[in-house]
């Protein structure tokens, strides 16, 4: 997992596909703590003219779950088992940042939250999530 993190980090990357498609661009990854952002791109835009929540929620899970695979201890994995965004403020353009922090973890699950901004470091969601800590498979 350490390799996967490490590797993940450096630009153009290709260990993780959908940050290569959506553009994110991982700025800090710890133990239980991370930070990405993920470039402004009109097709980001939905029809009713802001960057679609989908695409923050996305942004917010990716967030979430690399700071639980940076908690884990060495012979395991995680998974989202669940996940809820709230959002509070639209954005209509600009860099999303989203900054995630493990709240707990536990022999079996992990709680996490992340906090989305956007270039103007106002909050435009805030999520939470719980991790389902997994024996990693060989």
């Amino acid at each position: 997992m350490k390799e996967y993190l490490k590797k993940v980090r450096q630009p153009g990357q290709s260990v993780n596909p959908l940050f290569a498609y959506l553009g994110v661009v991982v700025d800090e990854i710890s133990p239980g703590r991370t930070v990405m952002h993920l470039p402004f791109r009109p097709d980001f835009i939905q029809g009713g003219g802001t960057i679609a929540g989908g695409i923050i929620a996305t942004l917010a899970d990716e967030a979430m779950a690399h700071a639980a695979l940076a908690g884990l201890s060495p012979g395991e994995t995680t998974a989202t088992i669940e996940m809820n965004i709230r959002y509070l403020k639209a954005c209509p353009s600009g860099a999303i940042t989203a900054t995630a922090a493990l709240i707990k973890k536990g022999r079996r699950v992990m709680t996490l939250q992340a906090e989305l901004t956007d270039d103007n470091r106002q909050t435009v969601a805030l999520a939470g999530a719980s991790f389902m800590v997994l024996p990693k498979k060989e």
